[in-house]
């Protein structure tokens, strides 16, 4: 059974300690992966155990002539799996040391994780709405983020400490708005949105009897001056971007998996007779936490509106005023940064395999300038890049319902129509429109037969929208 490398003293009593902490605390302080000798009963401090090998028909250790046979069992995947605060599965057939006990998970974690929200909004409350942006979105894909941090599994993670959560650092955030922003502004996504590469704004860097004039552009002005190397004349943005604390829907976090084949290559290491890359490569798995999707994630931007002053006093005449009203306003720009970000590039690590993307929150039925930390400029929406695809309604009759709680919650639902799906918090607001003995029946079963739901259909994308009243189910 793997153990944390801690002080003898702090497991003593209970050698799966480690189970009160939140995933940061185990997956740093108390990373449970160093393994026990079956054999000598002796702690290796290798991330291996030595276990016995079980014959399936007696069930007893299986015994060849040269004696017991004993394996060594990789502790990795197992302890990435108690750090994501899930129950790790016992292998009869190699069992461990000690049968690892059920996990709360992250129920005891989630008032504090609240918390953390709560007091952003409470800040929120503190600063004036027209410098507030506030953006809420849900991740439709996993999300991970310090991959590159050191860590025995050789890809880390990123927890706000001391709490031991996930979170998404604001400097990240501002990376990825600010290449989101060069983007659009390229001209090469068909609309800019009102992003500008042009240097239209001027600030004095010298003095009064000896000026010096600084040329700035939008990012400048925005996100800050990228120095060339050499140069002294920085330059601070007016936006601050805060840190992004997930609002997890369910009791862990993901664990998953990348398998490279290369490593051979990678590492000049001669396998198979070659240190080409080639597909016959030993598989090297590695596991690596995430954040589920359907998670929640509220981002906050502050502008500094007396620095953006200042730093726009001096423009061209016909620059745009990232004060006034309109396309270029600044939270609009921001806005249309967001939304380009959510589709296209992610954020977090592995984006570029699909990690990391969201979807904003609909837009509310209320006007949006009626809500504090909005702007009227907010309320137009960006001009589609694309002709949009129109979506129709349809109800199906005689489906069966299935619902797993894994990833935020997945409904399917399949008849002689096909297969619909509804994930994260639309799956959520489809098990509302269930009858409470529907809602019994499907918790006790996992399935709900004879059902007629209602199925947005978008291109080829199905969407579980409700349940419709009084469908029955045997």
């Amino acid at each position: 059974m793997p153990i944390a490398a801690v002080p003898r003293y702090i497991q003593e009593n209970d050698p799966e300690f480690y189970l009160s902490s939140p995933p940061g605390h185990r997956f740093l302080l108390y990373f449970p992966a160093w393994g026990e000798n079956g054999e000598t009963n002796q702690i290796t401090w290798g991330m291996k155990d030595r276990v016995p090998r079980i014959d399936k028909r007696t069930k007893q250790q299986k015994v060849e002539k040269s004696g017991p046979v004993w394996e060594d069992v990789p502790n990795d995947q197992f302890a990435c799996t108690i750090a994501a605060c899930k129950t790790p599965q016992y292998d009869e057939e190699r069992p461990r040391a000690r049968k690892p006990k059920a996990d709360l998970g992250l129920k005891p974690w989630m008032p504090v994780m609240e918390s953390l929200l709560a007091r952003q909004m409470t800040a929120e409350d503190r600063i004036t709405h027209d410098s507030l942006l506030r953006l809420e979105a849900w991740a439709i894909a996993p999300f991970t983020t310090g991959l590159g941090n050191e860590h025995p599994l050789e890809n880390g993670f990123a927890f706000l400490n001391p709490y031991g959560l996930p979170y998404l650092p604001g400097s990240g955030v501002k990376g990825v708005l600010r290449q989101a922003a060069r983007e659009l502004a390229s001209g090469e996504w068909r609309e800019t949105h009102g992003w500008s590469e042009s240097r239209h704004y001027r600030i004095n860097v010298g003095s009064k009897k000896d000026p010096r004039w600084l040329d700035l552009s939008m990012f400048d002005v925005l996100f800050g001056r990228e120095t060339p190397s050499g140069e002294s004349d920085h330059v601070r943005g007016t936006l601050s971007f805060w840190d992004v604390i997930p609002q997890i829907p369910g009791d862990s976090l993901m664990v998953e998996i990348m398998t490279p084949h290369q490593s051979h290559y990678y590492q000049q290491k001669a396998q198979a007779g070659s240190t080409t890359p080639h597909d016959s490569g030993q598989p090297n798995p590695i596991s690596f936490l995430t954040v589920p999707p359907g998670s929640r994630f509220i981002f906050y931007v502050v502008c500094d509106e007396k620095h953006l002053r200042h730093l726009t006093q001096h423009r061209d005449p016909h620059a745009p005023d990232l004060l006034a009203q309109g396309e270029t306003h600044w939270k609009t720009l921001l806005h249309a940064a967001f939304q380009h970000a959510f589709q296209w590039l992610g954020f977090g690590a592995k984006t570029a395999v699909g990690y990391g993307a969201m979807q904003a929150e609909p837009a509310p039925s209320t006007p949006m300038s009626a809500q504090k930390g909005t702007t009227p400029a907010v309320e137009t929406k960006p001009k589609p890049a694309a002709p949009s695809i129109q979506a129709k309604e349809e109800q199906w009759a005689n489906v069966t319902l299935t619902y797993n709680k894994g990833g935020g919650g997945v409904i399917t639902v399949t008849g002689s129509a096909g297969k619909a799906e509804a994930r994260g918090p639309q799956a959520q607001a489809v098990l509302e429109t269930l009858s409470p003995e529907q809602a019994k029946r499907l918790e006790k079963k996992g399935s709900l037969p004879n059902l007629t739901v209602l199925v947005v259909i978008e291109g080829n994308l199905r969407t579980v929208k409700a349940v419709v009243e009084g469908a029955s189910a045997n």
